[in-house]
């Protein structure tokens, strides 16, 4: 069962990256356990629409960007990166920062030094290593998030309540209710994961000497099997683990007065009088574990969409000098994000437009997905069934709904 699992899990484990931490730890302690059941809603949409990335790059043998660049107007195509770019940047100062903070709070020291360090090492590790070794440290870091399972456990959690939650909501008529809720799944769909995913669908493919199915439709039936396998996989331990956040800290902080938490690393500091320094520690170390699998994704998401609309080719697996732009975006959008900090940017302010740009990039490359999705010129013989295309398009309705509530409250605001 491990064997077939791979990019689904990633990915998924890689949705629960630092920011996103900090997202869930404000909801929990904010609003308690109110918001649990947008995470039984907003599961079967990420498995639906992941499922379609996963489904071009295995199909086409192309990522998104290429695909856009063979099908869709060259506008369209530059519009899409240089929004993904920006997002995956100020995304990646956030998590790099929140790594810093992080490990300057179990340690002491430097939070900028550290925030640096860790943007070297994963520059490091994805052009030094070779893809199959990468993918399985990767695969292996995904257990840094059972860190927060023992954070829950210790957290008093009163179960019949917060298990109520996830099926019967407790709604509250205001602003700040609807930009959680807006929050919680800009989070959990985001851009950057639908580019990796269907990059490394296509690792995959080349690692096993394999042709696109559309091509090699005769494995078709195994492969994609293995892909809502490994997809469903993923995103449901995402969601556990963004469960087990939300009720930690809505069990602690949100028992104890305590509503305002802006970052990942406030809320681990905010967990050591109420929790002990087993939970804050194990907190603390989460973050480090998920930003260490996180940001090489968002820089990884990157250079696929990079190269792609360069029309070249780029790999984990090829070497540095013969994927130069590959592999220097990588470098280049992670330095770019460790940056922010250190130039006075302040990353949470920065994240919030970060999730600003994703909301306005998420639901129409929804769209176009969909579009290829169904494309017989893309997919040929394998173009997206009845039953996943219902769910791919409601998925999209929904972040077309979310992204208009949060693009509204942020005027409003």
């Amino acid at each position: 069962m491990l064997r077939r699992l791979g990019p689904g899990l990633i990915t998924g484990a890689a949705d629960d990256d630092p920011s996103g931490i900090g997202t869930h730890s404000q909801v929990g302690a904010q609003f308690g356990y109110g918001l649990a059941w947008t995470f039984v809603l907003s599961f079967p949409l990420m498995v639906a629409i992941q499922q379609v990335a996963a489904e071009i790059g295995r199909v086409t043998g192309a990522g998104i960007a290429r695909n856009l660049r063979r099908h869709y107007p060259r506008p369209l195509l530059w519009t899409v990166v240089a929004l993904l770019l920006i997002a995956n940047i100020v995304n990646l100062g956030a998590d790099l920062s929140a790594m810093g903070a992080a490990l300057s709070l179990l340690a002491g020291g430097n939070s900028t030094f550290y925030t640096l360090s860790f943007g070297i090492v994963c520059i490091l590790a994805e052009v030094g290593l070779s893809y199959p070794r990468y993918a399985s440290i990767l695969k292996w870091t995904t257990l840094s998030l059972f860190t927060y399972f023992a954070v829950v456990m210790v957290a008093q959690v009163p179960w019949a309540h917060a298990l109520r939650s996830l099926v019967v909501p407790e709604i509250q008529w205001n602003a700040a209710y609807a930009t959680a809720l807006v929050a919680i799944l800009g989070t959990t769909i985001s851009p950057y994961l639908f580019f990796w995913q269907a990059g490394q669908e296509i690792e995959e493919q080349h690692r096993h000497h394999a042709k696109p199915l559309c091509i090699a439709p005769q494995s078709a039936g195994r492969e994609l099997a293995r892909i809502r396998f490994d997809t469903l996989t993923g995103m449901a331990f995402s969601t556990l683990v963004s469960l087990a956040i939300v009720f930690a800290t809505a069990a602690t902080l949100h028992a104890h007065g305590i509503y305002d938490i802006a970052t990942s690393s406030q809320a681990a500091e905010a967990l050591r009088p109420i929790a002990g320094k087993f939970a804050f520690a194990m907190f603390a170390l989460g973050i480090i574990g998920t930003g260490l699998l996180a940001v090489p994704v968002l820089a990884g998401s990157a250079a696929y969409a990079v190269t792609e609309m360069a029309g070249l080719s780029g790999s984990l697996d090829a070497k540095p000098l013969s994927a130069r732009l590959f592999y220097g975006t990588i470098a280049a959008t992670t330095l770019g994000g460790a940056s922010l900090n250190g130039i006075g940017i302040d990353p949470v302010r920065a994240l919030y437009w970060a999730a600003v740009v994703n909301g306005i990039l998420a639901a129409p490359l929804m769209v176009v997905m969909m579009l290829i999705a169904r494309n017989r010129r893309a997919m040929g013989r394998l173009c997206l069934p009845f039953g996943p295309t219902v769910m791919g398009w409601g998925a999209t309705i929904v972040m077309f709904a979310a992204t208009g509530i949060f693009l509204v409250f942020t005027v409003l605001s």
